[in-house]
């Protein structure tokens, strides 16, 4: 992505006066990829259940090409489906014509233009009931909005604003007023710590202090990981409407 070329990334052209983000093209992922990809989240998952407490929830963000390859892993290894979180998100990905044929095929869209991304919601199970979970635990279910209000599985979304791309330009950079709205769910009763452990600019990490929850956050990168330190505080600083 950074040079430009390699791999499955591309760079779009301009379109309709904006440049566009590199994208990863799922759709041209070889069988070794995808075995690649499910092998990754099922050594993953086995992880992440040796760290969460009974009741503890993943929330993992994907998208509609590829999240079955991911979603198996967790149910394979014992977690329980919890359904999915969906980010209705209007991009400028999909929606185009055949390349280099878009006067001989003027009505025809390759892909459906993406309006939503689906954000997998996993839970170790539960020792005895919710309500015991929830008092031994502190968790096993999800924060309400209000108390007339659930928590609910869409949520809109628009990208990430120019002045947190400023902050942290992450190329898969989430906005705060999503994240604090998983952050704040995921801990029903405001006790425990978030784990985030591809963490990338920060975002999440600073979205459970904006909300006041305890967090840690894991990067291999070096360079995100100093993004990160500069970009956390900035972003859990923002006063979101």
């Amino acid at each position: 992505m950074k040079n430009g070329r390699g791999g499955i990334w591309r760079l779009p052209p301009a379109f309709d006066g904006s440049k566009r983000m590199p994208l990863p093209r799922f759709t041209v992922l070889t069988e070794k990829d995808q075995r690649n990809l499910k092998d990754f989240f099922h050594h993953f998952a086995h992880l992440a259940k040796c760290v969460l407490v009974p009741g503890g929830h993943i929330f993992i963000a994907t998208n509609p090409l590829v999240s079955h390859l991911v979603y198996e892993n967790f149910l394979r290894v014992g977690f329980e489906k919890r359904g999915e979180i969906i980010r209705t998100v209007y991009t400028l990905r999909g929606g185009d014509r055949p390349k280099n044929a878009h006067d001989e095929f003027s009505d025809v869209t390759v892909m459906p233009k993406s309006c939503w991304e689906p954000w997998g919601l996993f839970r170790k199970p539960c020792e005895g009931r919710v309500q015991d979970n929830l008092r031994n635990w502190k968790t096993g279910g999800l924060r309400r909005i209000s108390p007339t209000e659930p928590f609910k599985d869409m949520i809109t979304s628009s990208p990430a604003r120019k002045h947190e791309r400023e902050i942290a330009p992450h190329p898969s950079l989430k906005p705060q007023s999503f994240l604090r709205q998983i952050v704040r769910a995921s801990l029903p009763l405001g006790e425990g710590t978030i784990l985030d452990p591809f963490m990338g600019s920060g975002s999440t990490i600073a979205a459970a202090e904006a909300c006041g929850l305890k967090s840690i956050g894991l990067e291999i990168r070096k360079e995100y990981f100093t993004m990160a330190e500069s970009a956390i505080p900035k972003l859990a600083a923002l006063r979101i409407r």
